[in-house]
């Protein structure tokens, strides 16, 4: 089995706390949390939507009364947090910043309710009655462009996303800055396949960076990830290699695995609960390392460039790096 070194500790399920609510948040009186969780895809994707349903079952552990719904398309999401509010939960989470607009809308209607939104950033006019939690995807990408700015031998990396969404632009250009502040003569060649979880088209497109030269492909994807491990599969070991989001997908091939930006809402979402619990209505989370986000390396890494990528983490983590939030479309 190929062994890992993970740069931050990931954040630790805090267990044996039973959730207590005063105030608005006890909707039945009991003193309980009811915590509903509505996810864009299917819980069953070892992924994004996983990770959800993961974090909503550590607060169930922890005494809250939990519900979710997968699968819900952006159209349907004010009928769905509605039905919540209907049946008495008291905290509603929308997994995915596609629903925060929404999200933020049924608050302002329902201010005896509280909600959990995420965003790509800090928003504007936040209700009192939402916590944010920041992916704060720009962050964690520098130390993935660190990452393969040190692995990268050709000078060409791929970076292959899934929609051509604001958070993708911020990745794209965060690794473009580690880039530049490497020192190196690289260049980034980014792509998006439509699609999340397409592994046909993702393993096309894999196939057509790793023919043009980019010797590391950087990916933002969920199930369609396992079409790049296969186009990458067929090289050799050591001069092609791949990164991954959200949660270890090593297994698909560990010689080419380079590394995950690895994230967790358990921590993020115990936090918010508990403060929830104690009257905080309103709050921004911002997820970083050692707060929701970890960077793990394969075992194949060469030494130079998990020193670098431990270095980058650092300096997001303190402070001394800067990464610019740039959203700015990619032409």
């Amino acid at each position: 089995m190929m062994k890992r070194l993970r740069i931050i500790a990931p954040v630790l399920l805090l267990l044996g706390l039973t959730l207590s609510a005063c105030g608005g948040s006890d909707s039945d009186g009991d003193g309980s949390l009811k915590v509903a969780g509505i996810f864009s895809g299917p819980t069953t994707d070892a992924d994004y939507n996983a990770l959800g349903l993961v974090a909503l079952q550590e607060l169930e552990k922890n005494g809250a009364q939990i519900a979710h719904s997968e699968s819900v398309p952006v159209p349907d999401i004010e009928r769905v947090l509605q039905e919540y509010v209907a049946d008495g939960y008291n905290v509603i989470w929308t997994h995915g910043s596609q629903f925060y607009e929404a999200t933020a809308k049924i608050a302002k209607q329902n201010p005896d309710v509280n909600f959990i939104g995420e965003f790509d950033g800090e928003p504007e006019g936040q209700p009192e009655n939402v916590w944010v939690i920041d992916r704060n995807f720009h962050e964690v990408f520098y130390p993935v462009g660190t990452l393969a700015a040190n692995l990268s031998k050709t000078g060409k990396v791929g970076y292959l996303g899934g929609l051509s969404l604001p958070f993708s632009y911020s990745e794209v250009h965060a690794v473009e800055q580690a880039f530049e502040e490497s020192g190196k003569d690289l260049t980034l060649n980014p792509v998006w396949s439509g699609d999340f979880n397409d592994a046909v088209k993702a393993q096309q497109l894999t196939a057509q960076l790793l023919a043009a030269g980019n010797d590391v492909i950087v990916t933002s994807l969920n199930l369609g990830v396992i079409g790049s491990f296969k186009a990458v599969n067929g090289k050799e070991p050591g001069t092609s290699w791949l990164t991954v989001k959200y949660t270890d997908k090593s297994k698909n091939g560990p010689e080419h695995y380079a590394g995950t930006a690895l994230y967790d809402f358990t921590g993020p979402m115990k936090e918010i609960t508990d403060k929830i619990a104690a009257d905080e209505t309103k709050g921004y989370y911002k997820i970083n390392f050692g707060s929701g986000a970890t960077i793990e390396l394969g075992d194949t890494v060469p030494e130079d460039a998990k020193a670098a990528v431990e270095k980058a983490v650092e300096g997001v983590k303190d402070g001394s790096i800067k990464v610019e939030l740039d959203q700015s479309e990619i032409e």
